[in-house]
């Protein structure tokens, strides 16, 4: 087993350190790790100042996120997607390949075997969901990144620039951290969940057609916004869990969730929401009373309502 070379995560140079190395080839950690701890107290020193921690904290800002400089040492170039986004792009997807991706692939294994597929049609079916699924989350995530980075604009809750408080910190409010990490996972499975079952058509009619589960219209308008808001969503809440909370990230939060709820709230006021072919067939023609789908509307809207002020109160000026 390979040592990061770090005394502890006690102090930022400890953490910085280790979240270089970790990233770079095995044989290189032991000297990229002392020329780092060098380099840093040399500079610390050079200053002379009055409060060391603060100028090991300007020190590690200008040295900026360990990410890009793991791929400098590595000489693995950032131009994916650019190297202001290419660190928050990397994070991100490792979170929906790690954790949203295994749990759709177990449920299409288990979909296939309720519909009493055989074994080798049951790990075909799971092997075609990793890729198709996998595909889905690469392609989306790096189309929407790469949108921003054409925009030209780079808010903070994206790409902003890098600041030590962005270190793993075992000192983060455990509690927040567990919350917002379930919120990606769950709305990352959200986005899977929506892609795959346009992609994949799970349900099957006893004639043998495959339907959507959601009505096929909407990827003609409302999906997209709905799409757009829970990317969003995963990724300020990724942001959240790893670093300080700001009025400015709490306001793309609003917006993110405003982008994902009210389109939401308006299609299943109007009963738009579901397949109508799904529907007929699944439960007989019986149709859900109006009511049913508004109180669903106001629901995610008092849902989404109560996490934004929430995140507010949340929030350091």
């Amino acid at each position: 087993m390979s040592k990061l070379h770090a005394s502890g995560t006690g102090t930022l140079t400890d953490r910085y350190v280790v979240e270089v190395v970790r990233r770079i080839p095995t044989d290189q950690r032991g000297d990229v790790a002392d020329e780092l701890r060098a380099t840093i107290a040399d500079t610390v020193e050079a200053r002379g100042p009055a409060d060391p921690a603060t100028a090991e904290r300007g020190v590690l800002t200008e040295m900026g996120d360990p990410i890009r400089l793991a791929a400098r040492y590595a000489d693995r170039p950032l131009a994916l997607i650019g190297p202001e986004l290419y660190p928050t792009y990397v994070r991100l997807l490792t979170v929906l390949l790690s954790t949203v991706l295994p749990v759709v692939t177990a449920m299409s294994a288990v979909l296939d075997v309720l519909d009493g597929q055989g074994v080798g049609e049951v790990i075909g079916g799971a092997v075609g969901a990793v890729l198709t699924v996998g595909a889905q989350m690469i392609a989306w995530l790096t189309v929407v990144f790469a949108l921003i980075e054409r925009s030209g604009k780079r808010p903070g809750a994206v790409g902003g620039a890098w600041t030590p408080d962005d270190l793993p910190d075992r000192d983060v409010p455990r509690k927040r951290g567990a919350a917002a990490y379930a919120r990606v996972v769950w709305h990352a499975l959200l986005i899977a969940l929506i892609v795959w079952q346009h992609t994949a058509q799970p349900y099957r009619t006893d004639g043998g057609t495959r339907l959507d589960v959601l009505d096929p219209s909407l990827w003609s308008g409302w999906i997209w916004p709905i799409l757009a808001g829970l990317v969003g969503l995963v990724t300020l809440d990724t942001i959240r869990a790893v670093r300080v909370w700001t009025r400015s990230l709490a306001a793309w939060s609003g917006g993110a969730e405003a982008a994902f709820a009210l389109p939401l709230a308006w299609v299943l006021h109007r009963q738009e929401l579901f397949n109508p072919a799904f529907l007929s067939d699944a439960n007989g023609g019986w149709q859900a009373p109006q009511f049913f789908y508004t109180l669903a509307a106001m629901g995610v809207l008092a849902v989404s309502a109560g996490e934004v002020v929430k995140r507010f109160r949340e929030a350091r000026d």
